[in-house]
């Protein structure tokens, strides 16, 4: 688990980094930032899109995440999370929700192929140098998002922990489910949703993309059940 907590401390610490520079930015230097690094995470969730091998499986993947997300209205209760959060805190977060930050943070640090098959390595062979190199380029993504998105980034750090922390624990049972096939269709559809992440920072949509978080779920399934069902087609 230690690659894990490493991973954990350093979101933290780049998220307070962030939030030490933001306090010193002009707003229109914040509004450029988050400009230029939407259209970094653009290009992010473009290149994990292209390791997709079976597009009909992501449509269905997508098309399933989607029907449930917005039937629970994964989105509105993040929201109102965020907002409860918020009144907790007692003073606001320059008007940026605490979700946006979360989701945006949860997703681009747990989604990839870095965070599954680094935490299996940890998990079967104790090798906790991959986790180690996502840690320190997570650190530095913390930091500028959290410039932008702001202190809800530093929550993201909890999915990583949980995230990350159960494949590691439960390698051994995963390891069957969790083929490299399985894998690539997780990070496209997880990268997928990153896209929309940075159209959303950089105001061009206002896509719901918690609602699509399912979808995550429902790849691998699918491609366990398409690998149990064509050798009987």
């Amino acid at each position: 688990m230690i690659g894990v907590i490493v991973n954990t401390v350093l979101i933290v610490a780049g998220s307070l980094i962030g939030l030490l520079c933001k306090k010193g930015l002009p707003q229109k230097l914040i509004d450029s930032v988050m400009m230029g690094l939407g259209v970094c995470v653009v290009y992010i969730g473009i290149t994990g899109a292209l390791k997709g091998r079976q597009t009909l499986l992501i449509i269905v993947s997508m098309v399933l995440g989607i029907i449930i997300g917005t039937a629970v209205d994964i989105d509105d209760k993040l929201n109102r999370l965020g907002e409860w959060v918020n009144r907790k805190l007692s003073r606001g977060d320059g008007g940026v929700s605490l979700a946006d930050g979360f989701v945006s943070g949860s997703l681009l640090f747990c989604v990839g192929a870095m965070a599954v098959v680094g935490s299996l390595n940890a998990g079967l062979l104790g090798d906790n140098q991959t986790l180690f190199t996502k840690a320190l380029i997570d650190c530095v993504s913390a930091a500028m998002m959290t410039v932008t998105l702001g202190i809800g980034v530093v929550l993201s750090a909890v999915s990583v922990f949980v995230y990350q922390g159960t494949i590691v624990l439960l390698a051994g049972l995963l390891e069957p489910v969790l083929t490299d096939w399985a894998v690539c269709e997780i990070t496209c559809v997880g990268s997928l949703m990153i896209m929309c992440i940075g159209l959303n920072m950089m105001k061009i949509t206002k896509i719901k993309v918690a609602n699509m978080l399912p979808a995550v779920i429902f790849a691998p399934l699918l491609c366990t059940l398409w690998d149990a069902v064509s050798p009987l087609l």
